[in-house]
């Protein structure tokens, strides 16, 4: 006889739902980022993690200006993703800082970039998080993988099929979108 064996139901949560635990000071001292109804743990960054964070934003800043690089905050999910998703890319890049930014997160379509630093997470920020990007209308995403020293660049995005149409890996001796590669790894 075998025993059939199910994974048990989870409870995902909502934006509001958390925004009210937040409130009710559940989280305190906590940084989460909630993708698809389930609260990912922002773990610490250790020092490379740290460190390419750092090297991107200069990179960036100097190409796009302080004004239009945003490090850590929340963006607007998809509308089909948005009550079960408020994601954190490690940076983003604005297309123009617009005043509505005081009371809204920007919207996928209003970024030129998103990037993720990636040691322990590649795959899920190769998948999931990639798919999210693409559903929220982000134009193009990059994975900065630390483990293999590249960086995952996706680019077209199919706004019918919400999906990237070209990935590139480009090498730390190779430069993308005129930055050397080498530059943004520690």
């Amino acid at each position: 006889m075998s025993a059939a064996f199910s994974t048990p139901p989870r409870k995902r949560f909502t934006r509001s739902e958390v925004d009210q635990m937040g409130r009710a000071g559940l989280f305190a001292g906590q940084r989460f980022e909630l993708i698809d109804g389930d609260l990912i743990d922002k773990m610490g960054q250790n020092p490379p993690h740290a460190t390419a964070i750092r090297l991107c934003t200069r990179e960036l800043n100097k190409i796009f200006g302080d004004d239009l690089v945003q490090g850590q905050l929340p963006i607007e999910a998809g509308i089909a993703d948005r009550e079960q998703s408020l994601p954190e890319p490690d940076l983003a890049v604005l297309m123009k800082d617009k005043p509505e930014f005081k009371r809204r997160h920007p919207n996928g379509d209003e970024l030129r970039l998103v990037v993720e630093v990636s040691d322990t997470t590649v795959r899920y920020d190769s998948t999931s998080k990639r798919d999210l990007y693409a559903r929220a209308g982000v134009p193009e995403y990059w994975v900065l993988d630390l483990n293999a020293r590249r960086v995952l660049v996706h680019r077209e995005l199919d706004p019918q099929k919400c999906e990237f149409i070209s990935i590139q890996s480009y090498g730390e001796t190779e430069t993308v979108s005129g930055i050397a590669v080498s530059s943004i790894l520690p």
